[in-house]
């Protein structure tokens, strides 16, 4: 769960991404999504106004916060956990192990573009298909083989890892922040998705008219990791997958 020291690990690491509109749009459509799929920031989470800027559906939630809060308030899920053993097409939802260093990003956003309606946008034939197709029949630890092994996510990710708003930091540099995914699975429930977890957990479910950014998702997601922040650790920040505004 807390970050690992890239001194004391040979397991391969990147560079972490920024939760950024632009960054996720460029890793997604060089996976072979289409750009009908867009990503929005979420300024507020209680402005109407605000919100009403983002288009709906609202597909999944990528969401950061501090190490710190992520631990404070699921330690003792993930204690309780069982390791998941998921695998094939009757699986409620697609979950991935993390085993490379610093891409809790791109983890999130597999897991948004792999679930839901979201699958919708990805182009058949594309790396995103081809690498879904060998990964989910598998069992979570040789799909995460697929995902450490594919020389075409790496490369997106790293084209898309210097694309942010500020300067991208060194794979060796430690990392303090966690990304979480809040989707809406085809089974109607909303999902919290995190490869550094022992598998995907249910948050509960949700009514048809109901998306990933709707009051009840978030109160059943993001808001339970929000308020165990301290102060000094509110830099929490969200972008929605929803339908592109183009």
């Amino acid at each position: 769960m807390a970050a690992q020291d890239p001194a004391t690990t040979k397991r391969k690491i990147l560079v972490p991404l920024e939760n950024n509109p632009l960054v996720f749009t460029h890793l997604s459509q060089a996976l072979g999504v289409e750009p009908s799929l867009g990503f929005h920031d979420v300024y507020s989470l209680d402005d109407r106004d605000l919100l009403a800027f983002i288009p709906r559906p609202a597909y999944a939630l990528l969401f950061t916060c501090q190490q710190e809060v992520f631990w404070r308030a699921r330690k003792a899920v993930f204690e309780a956990m069982a390791e998941y053993t998921g695998h094939g097409d009757s699986e409620p939802v697609i979950w991935f192990r993390q085993t490379i260093g610093h891409t809790c990003g791109t983890m999130a956003l597999l897991h948004g573009l792999s679930n839901g309606g979201a699958k919708a946008y990805i182009k058949p034939g594309s790396d995103l298909d081809r690498l879904l197709k060998q990964a989910v029949p598998l069992q979570p630890t040789q799909r995460a083989e697929v995902l450490y092994d594919s020389k075409e996510l790496e490369e997106a990710h790293m084209a898309a890892a210097v694309m942010g708003d500020t300067e991208a930091p060194r794979s060796e540099d430690p990392n303090g922040n966690h990304y979480i995914c809040f989707v809406k699975g085809d089974d109607g429930h909303l999902w919290e998705l995190n490869g550094g977890m022992k598998g995907p957990l249910d948050r509960g479910v949700l009514a048809e008219d109901e998306d990933a950014l709707s009051e009840r998702a978030l109160q059943l997601g993001v808001r339970t990791l929000m308020k165990e922040a301290h102060e000094g650790e509110l830099d929490f920040s969200m972008v929605a997958m929803a339908p592109s505004l183009d």
